[in-house]
């Protein structure tokens, strides 16, 4: 499987300490509006993938899954994952530490998420 997801140092680096605070995690990707198409960071247990669910790839050794369907909504997409100061909305892991993930895909199809520059 191609590995459809790529990340900055400054991620990989919270991912690597998150996992160490809280165990094995996963990373979602969905395709809602507002905070809802940030990735979200929890716990692997607290929200485990479905069956249609898709792994983009994995980062710091957490799996990266979008919704089966957004997938292919989306036609296969990319993503590129950033950290941003400021809390995230939900219940994603990196908020207790007052940061975010970001999603950024070159993909002109993906209009809810914040596209990359070419």
């Amino acid at each position: 499987m191609p590995q459809r997801v790529t990340a900055t140092p400054a991620t990989l680096d919270l991912l690597e300490r998150l996992r160490a605070q809280h165990g094995d995690l996963i990373v979602h990707i969905s395709g809602g509006c507002c905070d809802g198409s940030s990735p979200m960071c929890l716990r692997a247990t607290d929200l485990p993938a479905s069956p249609h669910d898709v792994q983009l790839g994995a980062l710091a050794g957490v799996p990266v899954v979008i919704d089966g369907d957004q997938n292919r909504r989306w036609l296969l997409p990319s993503f590129h994952l950033d950290v941003a100061p400021g809390a995230a909305g939900g219940f994603s892991l990196e908020a207790l530490q007052d940061l975010r993930f970001t999603a950024a895909s070159s993909d002109p199809q993906l209009s809810p998420i914040k596209r990359k520059a070419s």
